[in-house]
């Protein structure tokens, strides 16, 4: 049981890797982490209004450092932290400023041995920089989010899937003030090999209302643990969309648990 306990927190620990939020294990009470993230995307073509490529006025660059906390306020509800510091450019602005910044709580609704399901509820306030990926810079005023996410370990693996793997599956509706409401889904899989090494593969997509932008990116990372430490690195990578740049870029992150 402690085994299996120790394997699901340390895999659900890889899911907050990516854009979205928490995943579906809760942090144990009193326990924390912290996840400083560096991201560099660029890109020279986009998707026009019907998906189509087309290549963009000028290229776009978006450099982003990013901070995840999470504190388990009881084993079964976790306080959630995010913010990041931007700067870019495009064809028609060039601009450094505060991202948005988004408070939440994961509530564990059910879990046993390999399967958690869990609910999240969270506010966020735009910054000067881009409050939504396919928006100018500041465009974008306050959300909130309501998020169900759920998960499934397999220490012993299952048909294709190896040993000490697990999948986590979200769907959300963000409710924006100054951007259309947003539907999003994300997915991460996830396989440890040996005691410090971890593959992950995250697809990360969502549409606005009314016919509005839609983006899938896909991220592919490696992390390696140092103790209490661990390093990931990896790359990301838009794979279709509509009214939203084909953008692409290196992944860096820097966890610590407490």
């Amino acid at each position: 049981m402690n085994r299996a306990r120790g394997l699901l927190i340390g895999l659900a620990a890889a899911a907050l890797a990516g854009p979205a939020a928490a995943g579906p294990w809760t942090q144990p009470k009193g326990t924390a982490q912290v996840i400083v993230k560096f991201e560099d995307m660029r890109a020279d073509r986009g998707f026009d209004p019907d998906g189509a490529m087309a290549d963009l006025p000028a290229g776009r660059r978006d450099m982003t450092v990013g901070v995840f906390a999470e504190y388990g306020l009881t084993d079964r509800l976790t306080l959630q932290f995010k913010g990041d510091w931007q700067s870019g450019e495009d064809a028609f602005v060039d601009f450094e400023g505060r991202g948005p910044i988004e408070l939440g709580v994961t509530w564990q609704a059910w879990r046993d041995d390999q399967t958690a399901i869990s609910l999240y509820a969270g506010y966020a306030h735009g910054g000067e920089g881009r409050n939504a990926g396919y928006a100018a810079p500041g465009q974008g005023e306050q959300d909130w989010e309501v998020r169900a996410s759920v998960g499934r370990s397999f220490e012993a693996g299952w048909g294709p899937i190896p040993p000490r793997s697990f999948v986590d599956v979200q769907g959300a509706r963000r409710m924006r003030q100054g951007l259309p409401d947003e539907i999003r889904f994300d997915a991460t899989v996830g396989t440890r090999f040996g005691d410090d090494w971890m593959v992950l593969a995250q697809a990360f997509g969502g549409q606005a209302d009314d016919g509005g932008p839609r983006w899938l990116s896909v991220e592919t990372t490696v992390v390696r643990d140092f103790g209490e430490w661990s390093v990931q690195a990896g790359w990301r990578q838009t794979v279709a969309g509509r009214e939203t740049p084909q953008a692409g870029g290196p992944v860096i992150g820097l966890w610590r648990r407490f």
